[in-house]
């Protein structure tokens, strides 16, 4: 559990821009996600609906934090972010206390869940300004069927239309860790994996440039991946740096290092995913090599 200290702040208020956001895993092909925006429309026309994503891997909530995060920062103060991912409370399952929806407050924004580790996911090493719990959830039974709309979507446009958080909410001193696997770092050596794959089949890895760094010291380095005959010897600046068709390495807007085929969905191959078969919690290896250490690219296989 993480502890935070709760800091009174104003809600958005009600001459702003009602931006809410969305982020699920309903996928696009069923009614799911129509009937969420139906919801809020019904409830307050005036709201300006933005989709983050709707294809989040059923009850990945890392993913969902991950894919949020990305983009956090582009929107303005008071925008409320509701992610639909694994949003049924759990009441005394297994022994702990459950997992209820809640409200995180956060560099002037709000993101609503249910504490289901995606709270955890998304701070990281961050600090949350207030976190609460949405009160009157167990006394309705009905609300359990369809929790992202009769939960999380009436307490969105209740913190759009300036109701006081703390009229339906409780403060709580913290909420669920998530798991996250770092990187392993020994001497000269980080082994990361691969976490997340995109729609132009780029695989993003949870190894960061500071980490790189850090390690690395400006030493020459080779990065292997999923075959030691899939190999980065340079990092490059952008996509393009490459010809297309040609592997590459970035650090990416989120300084994490992506393994690419530059325009490789455009080349109708599928991109690094397909070309090399990559696949999410594929290691990802990266060997620095102090100066003098080897005379030959050949001695490094």
């Amino acid at each position: 559990m993480v502890k935070i200290t709760n800091i009174p702040r104003e809600t958005a208020s009600a001459d702003q821009m009602k931006i809410l956001t969305l982020t699920s895993d309903m996928g696009l092909n069923d009614h799911y996600v129509a009937s969420l925006k139906a919801s809020i429309l019904k409830r307050d026309p005036s709201v300006y609906i933005l989709d983050v994503s709707h294809t989040i891997i059923p009850f990945d909530t890392a993913q969902a934090a991950f894919v949020l995060k990305s983009c956090f920062s582009e929107f303005p103060d008071g925008t409320v972010h509701v992610v639909a991912v694994d949003s049924e409370p759990i009441v005394n399952f297994g022994g702990h206390d459950g997992s209820f929806p809640c409200i995180m407050e956060y560099n002037n924004q709000f993101i609503i869940s249910n504490d289901n580790g995606f709270y955890g996911a998304f701070i990281g090493e961050g600090t949350a300004d207030a976190f609460w719990r949405i009160d009157d959830i167990l006394s309705n039974p009905k609300l359990f069927k369809f929790p992202s709309k009769n939960m999380l979507i009436p307490a969105a446009i209740d913190l759009l239309n300036g109701k006081e958080i703390s009229s339906f909410c409780s403060p709580q001193t913290g909420f669920r860790k998530a798991f996250m696997s770092l990187p392993k770092v020994e001497e000269n050596l980080i082994l990361g994996h691969i976490f997340y794959l995109d729609s132009y089949g780029n695989a993003i890895t949870n190894i960061d440039q500071k980490l790189f760094e850090q390690v690395g010291k400006n030493n020459p380095y080779i990065i292997y991946f999923r075959k030691k005959d899939y190999y980065l010897d340079v990092i490059s600046n952008s996509y393009n740096e490459v010809p297309p068709g040609e592997r590459v390495g970035i650090f990416n807007e989120n300084n994490l290092l992506e393994i690419a085929i530059n325009r490789g969905a455009n080349l109708g191959g599928g991109g690094a995913e397909k070309l090399f078969g990559l696949k999410k919690g594929d290691q990802v290896r990266i060997e620095f090599l102090p100066r003098g250490s080897k005379e030959t690219l050949h001695e490094l296989f």
